[in-house]
């Protein structure tokens, strides 16, 4: 029978998670749900791990059908050749949905691991009941505090909510999106995919309220027309941004033993990608930094942008690569020049967009001010780009501040993205710690941090592209 949205929902959304299999010493998921704000439970067989799940003071239990009420999610990590029983018991207990840790079925070929795939997942589709995986791990609600991995944060709120068929993919587009300051509203690791497809998924997100925008890792469709029905309607509503693996030969071999599913042709797979609208990236790095342009720009699919380097070379560097994700480096107004040229005193510097601020802006603060008065009285100008200045924030972070300060008024006055660049040009050590730490700081002042010229044109350059394409899509 077809899977019931609303048990998906209540999986999705627990209010009474249970465990059944972890182990000490660590005690992964009942870690990992310590901050879950429902009813957490245990169910363990093993009596040498009852002394570390009650230091816990979490209640065990000896089976499903023995907990009291309703059971919303339960996060299965036993061996598989106990998986049938737990399944069983689930059925029998009417629970919403199972997310099953265990791997070892479809994706390792081998017959025994294929036979249970098969019978746990018929008995899931006969009752109707979602599950999650297997070979997977799991999922994580921000508000719930239901978490995958440890460093997901709980709180409220949320800019972006993500699919992943891989479970450290779905951790590291989760994590890295939380350090460029984008709060992820919820995560699914769907693993081998084997009752629930990816298109079961992105159907609800898109019907999700919650979910203003999409990212997904898959690496292979199962549900090809209905999912791409889904992503040419959706993506109307909300962004989707979508990260493929397998594109090449050798990554589809290596997708087949990953979770068992197959690769598609790459010509073929971008071109629906154009025809649907979504947002296509081509690595974990790419998809966090379009995320952040997402999410932490206003939208806009205009291309006139300023740039702002700090020195000559950096200036020429900096056009061309925004130059080559679709953006236009225009001249100002004659008045413009006219005003700048009144303060933009600096020896070898030039305000003619690209500007080349030198030491200018690094010194003197009221210099930007002006700059962005300026640019914001400007009409040809839809954005600001600006190489951000650090070598010094080690020592404190009132420059630094004074400079997003100004931004952000430029921001609310304009209405415009404005995107900050810290690059540290491939440097090791101090420096680029120096680097990583300012591009977190401005990405808490809530503007993308991009550690190269070339990451930050290419992401905003995606986002703008995908509003582009929407007009002209809704027309």
């Amino acid at each position: 029978m077809p899977i019931d949205r609303a048990r998906l929902h209540r999986a999705l959304n627990p209010r009474t998670v249970v465990v059944v299999g972890d182990k000490g010493p660590d005690f992964r998921w009942l870690d990992n749900c310590s901050e879950f704000s429902g009813n957490l439970y245990s169910v363990q067989l093993d009596e040498k791990e009852l002394p570390g799940i009650e230091a816990k003071g979490v209640k065990n239990f000896r089976g499903l059908m023995e907990i009291p009420g309703e059971v919303d999610l339960v996060i299965c990590a036993v061996p598989r050749n106990v998986t049938p029983f737990i399944v069983a018991d689930a059925v029998k207990k009417q629970v919403g949905g199972i997310a099953m840790y265990t791997s070892g079925f479809v994706e390792t070929t081998d017959p025994t691991g294929i036979e249970l795939q098969g019978k746990i997942a018929a008995m899931a589709n006969e009752a109707g009941m979602p599950l999650i995986g297997p070979n997977c791990l799991g999922v994580y609600n921000r508000q719930l505090g239901v978490k995958f991995a440890e460093a997901q944060e709980k709180g409220e709120g949320g800019a972006i909510s993500i699919i992943s068929q891989s479970g450290a993919n779905g951790s590291g587009l989760t994590l890295g999106a939380q350090r460029l300051g984008v709060p992820v509203r919820r995560a699914i690791s769907i693993g081998n995919a084997a009752v629930l497809s990816e298109a079961d998924y992105l159907e609800y997100l898109l019907d999700d309220p919650e979910t203003p925008a999409i990212a997904m890792y898959i690496e292979g469709i199962r549900s090809g027309r209905r999912f791409f029905e889904l992503l040419r309607e959706g993506t109307k509503r909300k962004p989707v941004i979508i990260w493929r693996g397998g594109r090449t030969r050798a990554g589809a071999r290596a997708v087949q033993s990953h979770t068992a599913s197959l690769a598609s042709d790459d010509a073929i797979w971008m071109s629906l990608m154009r025809q649907c609208g979504a947002i296509s990236t081509e690595s974990l790095e790419d998809t966090v930094e379009t995320m952040a342009a997402l999410v932490l720009t206003p939208r806009s699919s205009r291309k006139n942008l300023a740039l702002i380097a700090s020195t000559g070379g950096q200036s020429v560097a900096i056009t061309d690569q925004f130059e080559r994700a679709g953006f236009e480096i225009p001249e100002l107004s004659q008045a413009s020049y006219d005003r700048l040229s009144e303060f933009f005193v600096t020896i070898g510097g030039s305000y003619r967009n690209p500007f080349d601020a030198s030491s200018t802006i690094g010194r003197e603060s009221d210099n930007l001010a002006k700059i962005l008065e300026i640019l914001a009285a400007e009409p040809v100008i839809d954005g600001v780009a600006i190489e951000l200045q650090v070598r010094d924030s080690e020592k404190g972070t009132a420059r630094l501040d004074g400079m997003l300060s100004l931004l952000a008024e430029y921001r609310s006055k304009t209405g415009n993205p404005v995107i900050g660049l810290v690059p540290t040009g491939g440097t090791m050590g101090e420096q680029e710690a120096v680097g990583a730490r300012a591009r977190i700081h401005v990405a808490k002042a809530g503007f993308p941090a991009y550690s190269s010229f070339r990451a930050g044109a290419q992401a905003l350059g995606r986002v703008r592209a995908y509003y582009e394409e929407l007009g002209a899509r809704t027309r």
